[in-house]
C-alpha cells in the first residue's frame, strides 16, 4: 500500500473516530486562539506501548501543525531530551519523568495515557517477586525505568532492593537477550517483549503491571513537554493534547487499525504483537485515573529507595500541570 494510501485511510478513520474530532474543531479551536507555532517535536523510540504520539501525527495536522518532526532517540533519554528542549513533547515512563524534574530538568507532566505494559518474567521456580531474593535480575542500566521498577516491586514486598538481588548489567547484550539464554533469573519487559516471550513460551510473569495491584491502579505512560514550550505556547500546547489524546482513544477504539498504521510507519515491525498490546493494554483510562495519584504513588516510593531526593509534594509543585487535562476532559467526552 503507498504512502498516499495509507495517510487516506487514516484520515478517514480519524473524522469518524470521535464526537469530539475535525468536524467539531473550527468552533473549539476558534475559541482558543491563534496557534503561536506550528512546529512540535516528538520522540520516534522502537516499541508500542508509546503509539499514541505516533497515531497522533495527522490529528496534529488537523490542528493546524505543518512542521511535525519525530527525532529518533532511546526511550531512557526522552525525558532529559525534553527537559533540555530537545524534544518539545513525548510519552515515558513515569519513574522516568519523576527523575528528570527531581534532577531539576525543565519538564512538565501534563496527562496520564495509559495504565500497565510492564510484565515482569521470571524462571519457572521463581513464583513471585519475593522469590527473587538472592537471583540474578536483568537491567540495561542503574537507574533506567526497569532497574527502579523492579527495586519498588522488590521493596513493596519487604526484600531490600541493594542487598537481597543481584543486578545484572551488561552494555553489549540487552537484558531480555539474557533472560532467553538463560543468564539472568528474571527481566522486565516492555511491549512487545512480553508478547514475544509468551510466544516463545520463555519464562512466565510473575508481575503484570496491567492486572496486579497496586502497578494496575496507576498510570504507566505520561505525556510530558518542554516547560518554556508550554509557558510560550499555551494554544499550541492545548492542541497537542488533544491529538495525543484523541490518538489513546484510537488504541483503545480502533486497534487493528492503529496496529496496521505503527508497522507501516516503521514504528513496531510486528503487526500480531502491535495488535495484542492495544487488545491489552488499558487505553481508555486517561478520563478515569487521576495522573497527580500516578506522580504521588511513585514519587514516594522512589524517594524512599534513594532514586530521588524530592519529596513528592514538590515533584507535583515543580513539575505538573493538570489545566489542560481538565478542560479536554470536558470537552473529549466519551
Amino acid at each position: 500500500m503507498s504512502q498516499m494510501q495509507t495517510r487516506r485511510r487514516l484520515l478517514t478513520m480519524l473524522a469518524a473516530a470521535s464526537a469530539a474530532g475535525p468536524a467539531h474543531a473550527p468552533r473549539v479551536l476558534a475559541a482558543e486562539g491563534v496557534l503561536e507555532t506550528t512546529s512540535v517535536r516528538l520522540p520516534k523510540v522502537l516499541g508500542v506501548c508509546v503509539s499514541p504520539q505516533y497515531v497522533a501525527e495527522e490529528l496534529l495536522r488537523a490542528e493546524g501543525f505543518s512542521d511535525i518532526r519525530y527525532v529518533e532517540i532511546p526511550a531512557t533519554a526522552v525525558a532529559e531530551a525534553i527537559g533540555r528542549g530537545k524534544l518539545d513533547f513525548g510519552l515515558n515512563y513515569a519513574p522516568l519523568l519523576i527523575s528528570a524534574i527531581d534532577a531539576g530538568e525543565s519538564l512538565t507532566v501534563l496527562a496520564g495515557i495509559h495504565v500497565g505494559c510492564f510484565e515482569l518474567f521470571a524462571k519457572e521456580d521463581i513464583s513471585n517477586v519475593a522469590g527473587l531474593r538472592g537471583r540474578r535480575v536483568g537491567v540495561q542500566d542503574w537507574g533506567s525505568t526497569a532497574h527502579v521498577l523492579v527495586a519498588l516491586m522488590a521493596a513493596h514486598v519487604g526484600l531490600d532492593p541493594v542487598n537481597d538481588i543481584r543486578w545484572v548489567t551488561d552494555p553489549f547484550v540487552k537484558p531480555i537477550e539474557q533472560f532467553v539464554e538463560r543468564n539472568i533469573d528474571a527481566v522486565l519487559g516492555f511491549p512487545p517483549q512480553p508478547q514475544d516471550l509468551r510466544a516463545r513460551h520463555i519464562g512466565h510473569v510473575i508481575v503484570n503491571s496491567t492486572m496486579d495491584h497496586p502497578w494496575s491502579q496507576y498510570f504507566c505512560c505520561m505525556l510530558g513537554a518542554n516547560r518554556e514550550y508550554v509557558q510560550n505556547h499555551p494554544v499550541a500546547t492545548k492542541r497537542v493534547m488533544r491529538a495525543i489524546l484523541k490518538a489513546t482513544d484510537l488504541c483503545a477504539t480502533e486497534p487493528t487499525r492503529v496496529a496496521r498504521q505503527i508497522v507501516e510507519g516503521g514504528f513496531t515491525p510486528r503487526y500480531d504483537y502491535a495488535l495484542q498490546t492495544f487488545n491489552e493494554v488499558p487505553y481508555d483510562k486517561w478520563r478515569e485515573y487521576d495522573p497527580e495519584d500516578t506522580i504521588r504513588f511513585y514519587a514516594l516510593r522512589m524517594r524512599e529507595g534513594g532514586f530521588i531526593k524530592a519529596s513528592p509534594q514538590k515533584i507535583i509543585a515543580d513539575g505538573t500541570d493538570w489545566r489542560f487535562l481538565n478542560e479536554l476532559k470536558h470537552e473529549l467526552k466519551a
